[in-house]
């Protein structure tokens, strides 16, 4: 995978380079407002009125080379949004009403945090990531086992899922009625109402001395103090909603999104609800997750982006949906 990042991003290196994905169609939300039973219903989103903002950042702690900028105005239609990601409890309903098998599951592995490993499963794994040593390629990791085959979920039911790769989220959107946000959508949704701050409740990191997202404090890749309370994933309603009525639209998971990434093609591409390039590569991530550091990548500004090819998966990637309205 090609490198456009000043700054490696913490998870955007982990793919699972050539081998085939499996592809689903991009299906839209229904129009209608039944559901299924078991399914989760539109009542529970939050609509958004759309209109015009200012996407990007001519921020200097910004990476240009990520096409982070230039601010530029971007209109939206009103939409229908998640509060929070899409969590492991939610994800076992899609998975026992359709019998789906993920893509962590078909590969029969997926990318483990170091610190995460057991040292039973350490001992049965030989492979790292090249570029991002600390990304483990552990077997028999998947949504139900996130740390490998000696690690659960049932504790963590209102944690978001991970290992989800986009295929898998284009997925349970299928199943639910829903879609995936835009990347302009997206970060509409995360400022929350504010217009060019770096983090969804201002630009102060630790606003009123208070932690308000899950990532990384300490040194990176080997000591986190969690003084935030999580080394891990946090429940998806941990901290302080943004004006919006968002949850952690920073840090504890990347989240996917449907368009293509390219660090240009904005550029020059339409400001009216802009659904990215036709074609690409990989696709978009935004949020940044729990293991974001300021040392490291910086990728839990609202501006910032990443990228990971669309049949990854790892343990700090989720994603929220959408709904049009």
């Amino acid at each position: 995978m090609s490198q456009s990042h000043d700054k490696p991003s913490c998870c955007s290196n982990t793919s699972r380079g050539s081998v085939s994905s499996i592809s689903f169609d991009r299906l839209s939300a229904s129009s209608g407002t039944e559901q299924e039973p078991n399914k989760p219903s539109k009542a529970d989103m939050i609509l958004l009125p759309g209109g015009s903002f200012l996407m990007g950042t001519n921020d200097g702690e910004g990476f240009p080379a990520d096409g982070e900028g230039p601010v530029r105005t971007v209109t939206l239609r009103p939409f229908y949004i998640d509060p929070c990601t899409v969590t492991n409890e939610a994800f076992a309903q899609f998975i026992e009403d359709t019998g789906y098998v993920t893509e962590a599951e078909r590969f029969g592995w997926s990318f483990v945090f170091h610190l995460f490993v057991s040292e039973e499963t350490k001992s049965k794994t030989s492979n790292a990531a090249m570029q991002t040593p600390w990304w483990y390629v552990v077997n028999g990791a998947d949504w139900r086992h996130p740390e490998g085959p000696d690690s659960g979920i049932e504790d963590r039911l209102d944690h978001p899922v991970i290992h989800v790769s986009w295929n898998d989220a284009i997925a349970y959107c299928a199943w639910a009625g829903k879609r995936l946000l835009t990347e302009a959508e997206w970060e509409f949704a995360a400022r929350g109402g504010l217009v060019q701050k770096r983090y969804p409740w201002g630009d102060e990191l630790k606003q009123g001395g208070e932690h308000h997202c899950n990532i990384w404090q300490g040194k990176f890749p080997d000591k986190n103090n969690q003084s935030d309370g999580y080394a891990g994933t946090a429940p998806v309603r941990t901290y302080s909603p943004n004006g919006y009525g968002l949850y952690q639209m920073a840090g504890n998971v990347w989240e996917w999104c449907s368009d293509w990434f390219h660090p240009t093609y904005h550029m020059q591409a339409t400001k009216d609800n802009p659904t990215g390039p036709p074609s690409g590569d990989s696709r978009i991530l935004r949020g940044g997750s729990y293991l974001c550091h300021k040392s490291y990548c910086n990728r839990y500004r609202v501006a910032a982006r990443s990228k990971n090819t669309p049949d990854s998966s790892t343990g700090n990637i989720g994603f929220r949906c959408a709904a049009d309205a």
